[in-house]
């Protein structure tokens, strides 16, 4: 077995995991590469069919070519979709691209809060989540299986051991859990996987005529393209084993502030 085939069948092992033990499932779908493989592998661990909805926490900054591709891939892939938004903090316009709130202070309203009560709305006693370890030195100190309070706050001192593959997924009533079955792979894995199964992605990822691709991809204001050559998925993986350049480094709320990312996670963000 190869070692792309090694981290799919970990990933659908997760997800059934997951599917067996947690009543009522969502998985939070931000449209971008992670999450897209993430689904990809949800429909082959389902025989094509993905047995609990996807969350999509639309701040209504997205880039619009963001929100035509999820519309399109819930049509074709039959997909039950659940859209969040914080509709009282649009509505008084107390947000970044107003004016009137740090890029942080913004993610934590519009992702974050709005997550949350999406989540509250529906249900949900688990989520599935496509965060990577070595995407950003927080999320490496995640769990397959990692609980949250009844506030969906991480304590990240407090996580159990999973050893062996042995999880823990028996939990006092009221705990939120989030599942994370993309945590072993590495964006290269992400995007030679991507070539190997010709998994769709939005066209943002691929250079443009001005020499310009987004490696990861956000809200419009606050997520800046790199500069770069690649046009194929082939080309994107060479450019990767060769570039010095931080996967997060179009992230401007990432330099807000030396912990900013941290506590957005501490307190309930993906």
């Amino acid at each position: 077995m190869d070692y792309l085939s090694k981290l799919e069948n970990q990933s659908i092992y997760i997800m059934r995991e997951a599917f067996n033990k947690f009543e009522k499932l969502g998985m939070l779908w931000s449209i971008g590469k992670d999450s897209t493989v993430l689904l990809w592998l949800a429909r082959k661990a389902f025989l094509g069919h993905v047995p609990f909805p996807l969350v999509h926490v639309d701040t209504t900054y997205k880039i619009p070519s963001m929100i035509e591709y999820r519309d399109k891939v819930v049509r074709e892939w039959n997909l039950s979709l659940v859209v969040g938004k914080n509709k009282s903090v649009l509505g008084t316009g107390m947000t970044y691209p107003n004016g009137r709130a740090t890029r942080v202070e913004c993610c934590g309203t519009l992702k974050k809060d709005a997550l949350k009560e999406v989540l509250e709305q529906q249900g949900f006693t688990g989520v599935i989540v496509g965060v990577r370890r070595d995407e950003e030195p927080t999320r490496a100190k995640e769990r397959y299986f990692s609980p949250r309070d009844k506030n969906m706050e991480w304590n990240v001192e407090d996580q159990p051991p999973e050893l062996w593959d042995q999880f823990k997924t028996d939990y006092e009533k009221g705990t939120h859990i989030r599942i994370h079955p993309l945590l072993h792979w590495t964006e290269l894995n992400i995007w030679e996987y991507i070539e190997r199964e010709n998994i769709p992605v939005i066209p943002l990822y691929f250079a443009n005529e001005k020499g310009e691709r987004y490696r990861s991809i956000g809200c419009a204001p606050c997520t800046f393209p790199i500069k770069s050559n690649a046009r194929t998925v082939r080309q994107i993986i060479e450019e990767l084993r060769h570039t010095k350049t931080s996967e997060r480094a179009g992230r401007a709320q990432d330099k807000e502030s030396e912990d900013a990312f941290e506590k957005l996670r501490r307190d309930g963000y993906m």
